[in-house]
């Protein structure tokens, strides 16, 4: 049936030429968790070094004002599957469900793997999903994946060694961490089980969403990783037992679990070219939101945010601001660049386009695809727009190089903002509202037609 889909579209869509091919490309999206805009070295890291997504990189185009689609797990990843700011979407926060999952989406909640499902993809998420408790109506194999294999809440995602992943809609033990304590370090397994779907779905077009859970805390890796690290970024500061697992070389540890994500990805380039399908593979590679601190991780140390301000839970620039790769060998120019201001909202419009098929939901965002593939005509964002319900309430809006930031907005909805200028204080230490305030009255109006009710 996928096939006569693929078949019907090729006859059908004239936009299949404008990518120079019969049929739609395979897409890869690597989502990492919580990796800052400064923790790769291709965006500024001096500490250590992630040669694959440097490759990555070399390979395709570097997206240097790219935003997630909020500064914590679960909205983000909402963000990235539905089209939707966190205006609109229906899910704003980490909201726990126990024993397992976090706040479902609605039933009718149409994402991109539906989307992709329609378009004649085999789509598979191997990883984080947090979007919905197992069996609720939003798990994934209800929300347009056809494989799903990691971990169904986020927050038994922070375990690296645990007692069980989901299979598709089971639950898998993993013995050794289970009876006889071997250990199996379930990233590791999550892997095998991306590689084995894309070598399985190699004759058609699929789609792998691969949401890593590295470098979230706990602050852990296999010590065949910490030897490489161990001593080398000094001085160490012990973290404790408490809510996250203790490590006494959490910056040892963290640089070990990016290199284990650059492992995967270096893995993941390998096995499309071994199988003859990287020139119609389209990988991006991003994160959900801007560096954290828990578990003992040192943003600081690492310069995780670059030269922003704000980390996870901010909506200034290091809380929102992520990197993002895209490659496309033949299609996207090889060690290209865009400034071009982009977000997580934008995916699945990229998507419609990409697969010229058409999409009959509401997006907020725009196609990427003129920009991916250096063609005119890439429509621009009116604006960007965040909001986050925690930490006292928080929203931001970006319009043009005018980004607006208000805190405390539970109790103060509309309190003026801060105001910044992006082109010349990207660090956003110097508030200007004070004059300019007929930029703040437009930045607030947007900010309350955007916001959810």
């Amino acid at each position: 049936m996928k096939k006569l889909i693929l078949c019907l579209l090729a006859l059908a869509s004239p936009a299949f030429g404008y990518a120079d091919q019969t049929q739609p490309p395979n897409v890869i999206f690597i989502l990492a968790d919580d990796l800052g805009y400064g923790d790769l070295s291709c965006y500024g890291q001096t500490k250590f070094e992630t040669p694959n997504i440097d490759a990555l990189a070399a390979r395709g185009m570097r997206f240097m004002q790219h935003y997630s689609g909020s500064t914590v797990c679960a909205p983000s990843r909402c963000s990235l599957l539905t089209g939707l700011h966190t205006g609109h979407t229906p899910v704003k926060g980490n909201a726990e469900y126990e024993p397992e999952g976090q706040m479902p989406m609605p039933a009718d909640t149409f994402t991109v793997g539906h989307f992709l499902q329609s378009a004649g993809y085999e789509t598979g998420l191997f990883g984080k999903w947090g979007l919905g408790y197992p069996g609720s109506v939003s798990d994934p194999m209800k929300m347009g994946f056809d494989r799903f294999y990691g971990y169904n809440c986020q927050r038994l995602a922070h375990c690296y060694y645990p007692a069980f992943l989901w299979n598709d809609d089971e639950r898998e033990l993993l013995w050794g961490n289970v009876a006889s304590h071997t250990y199996d370090y379930a990233p590791d397994f999550i892997h095998r089980q991306a590689l084995d779907f894309i070598r399985s779905n190699k004759e058609q077009p699929f789609f792998c969403y691969y949401a890593a859970i590295q470098p979230h805390a706990d602050m852990i890796a296999p010590e065949a990783y910490m030897k490489k690290f161990r001593g080398k970024l000094l001085p160490e500061t012990s973290y404790p037992d408490d809510y996250y697992i203790g490590q006494a070389e959490p910056h040892a540890a963290f640089a070990a679990m990016v290199t284990v994500l650059d492992d995967y990805v270096g893995e993941i380039v390998a096995e499309l070219d071994t199988l003859g399908i990287a020139d119609s593979t389209l990988v991006i590679f991003s994160s959900d939101n801007g560096p954290h601190e828990e578990g003992g991780h040192d943003p600081k140390y690492f310069d995780s945010n670059g030269v922003m301000r704000g980390i996870k839970r901010d909506l200034y620039e290091g809380g929102v601001r992520v990197p993002m790769i895209a490659t496309w060998p033949g299609k996207i120019k090889a060690g290209s660049q865009s400034d071009h201001v982009s977000a997580f909202w934008d995916f699945l419009p990229t998507m419609a386009d990409l697969t010229a098929t058409p999409l009959d939901h509401e997006v907020d965002g725009v196609s990427m695809l003129p920009t991916l593939l250096g063609k005119s005509g890439q429509k621009e964002h009116e604006y960007l727009y965040w909001e986050f319900p925690a930490q006292g309430g928080r929203e931001a809006i970006r319009k043009g190089d005018w980004k607006a930031v208000r805190y405390n907005t539970n109790k103060k909805p509309n309190a003026p903002p801060e105001l910044f200028d992006l082109s010349t204080d990207v660090e956003e230490t110097t508030n200007v509202a004070a004059t300019h305030p007929e930029i703040v009255q437009e930045l607030s109006e947007l900010m309350s037609q955007a916001r959810s009710d």
